[in-house]
């Protein structure tokens, strides 16, 4: 399975910002602001693991992440008090599920973290500036889509030909040849 686009994730962000606003115009008659605000939120975290549970390679857990999320949603709706927290905890879960399957290494999910803060910053400063649900979701969603952008970690041990490193796999396996002929003289 090939990798998600950045273009990929610019018109997931646009998806998602028309599905919220609309959601959120349809249902305001009937629940209260900050109620269908925190149910917007879970959806549309919901939603984004979705697509990241389809676009990765990891097939284990699945179901338990699921179970995970629904946690993490009960305890936001029932215990956060605060849109912000409930906010701050369904972040926090898609940094986790996406480090934990899109990325290798501690240093890509560090990177990934620092993407998400800035996410949330450019989503805090859409709200500021227009007032837009549409523009606070689409900011935060197509800053999301730059996590293809953090590059890949590799163990010394992860080339293949199937990696798109053809040539450097048969160097690779030359000089292993080399280095065991040479420790087995």
């Amino acid at each position: 399975m090939k990798r998600p686009t950045i273009l990929e994730g610019a018109l997931l962000s646009l998806i998602a910002a028309i599905s919220g606003s609309v959601l959120f115009s349809a249902l305001n008659l009937v629940l209260p602001g900050d109620t269908l605000l925190r149910l917007l939120v879970s959806l549309l975290s919901l939603a984004y693991i979705g697509y990241l549970m389809t676009r990765s390679r990891e097939r284990l857990g699945r179901i338990t992440a699921f179970g995970s999320w629904l946690l993490v949603t009960l305890t936001g709706l029932l215990l956060a008090p605060s849109l912000l927290l409930s906010v701050l905890l369904h972040c926090g879960f898609i940094w986790i599920v996406r480090s934990l399957y899109m990325h290798k290494g501690v240093l890509a999910a560090v990177a990934d973290l620092a993407l998400t803060a800035l996410s949330l910053a450019a989503a805090a400063w859409a709200t500021v500036q227009s007032g837009s649900l549409f523009l606070t979701i689409w900011c935060f969603f197509l800053m999301q889509a730059l996590f293809v952008a953090i590059p890949e970690n590799r163990s010394k041990n992860d080339f293949s030909p199937e990696s798109g490193d053809a040539g450097f796999y048969q160097a690779w396996q030359s000089a292993q040849k080399a280095l065991s002929k040479m420790i087995s003289l």
